[in-house]
């Protein structure tokens, strides 16, 4: 097996790995009938950061990477449907989704009516996705410094962190062999999150630790 072929399938597997975790919450979801202690933004951003990956793989006609937003997207939605329909106060979680439907209706309009097709359309939107992406890596720092100052592991989840460890990773090399940097820059700071994390585990983590759901990238 060549290893552009070897990198797309372990970029399926670990990706989808990774958005796998959210089950964890949606089974929550469902067995409590309750949406508390259960955060709406980070399926709602993941979303749209599958959908804006999926657009790009259309355009640059990758299929490892449409295949793999098309389910991460699918699976955001499901747990966005989910937790809408559980929670008790439905109205600013549905304004919330309707305000992203029309950041994404915008985002679409532009990219597809005021740049030409080509190299031009898709590097602005590779930029864009690449921005997106880094931001929700770099997000949780802050909770990382409160873990510090803590010495309490408790809030973060070890398989994911090993899930977004080899994701990063797998789409890091992916990258390299397309010498994509929109795939490749943002998808390194989800290597060195992780690698802190480990760090955190190590130093800091008890017997055990609750699984949790965070923001996830392509």
């Amino acid at each position: 097996m060549e290893l552009l072929s070897l990198l797309s399938w372990a970029c399926i597997v670990f990706t989808v790995g990774m958005f796998s975790t959210g089950l964890s919450d949606l089974k929550k979801i469902w067995e409590t009938k309750s949406t508390d202690n259960i955060q709406f933004l980070p399926f709602l951003t993941t979303c749209l950061n599958n959908l804006g990956w999926l657009y790009y793989g259309m355009l640059k006609r990758d299929q490892t990477i449409v295949l793999v937003n098309v389910i991460g997207a699918s699976l955001q939605i499901l747990y966005i449907i989910v937790f809408i329909h559980y929670t008790k106060q439905k109205k600013p979680f549905l304004s919330q989704t309707l305000f992203a439907g029309g950041v994404l209706a915008g985002g679409w309009f532009y990219f597809s009516t005021f740049l030409p097709e080509g190299e031009t359309r898709l590097n602005q939107l590779g930029l864009t996705c690449s921005a997106i992406t880094v931001s929700m890596y770099l997000s949780p720092l802050t909770d990382l410094v409160n873990i510090v100052r803590s010495r309490n592991v408790q809030c973060l989840s070890f398989p994911l962190t090993v899930a977004t460890f080899f994701t990063s990773t797998s789409w890091v090399f992916y990258g390299q062999q397309l010498n994509d940097y929109y795939i490749m820059v943002p998808n390194t700071p989800g290597i060195l999150t992780s690698i802190i994390r480990f760090y955190l585990f190590w130093k800091f983590a008890p017997s055990s630790s609750s699984p949790g759901y965070k923001s996830m990238a392509m």
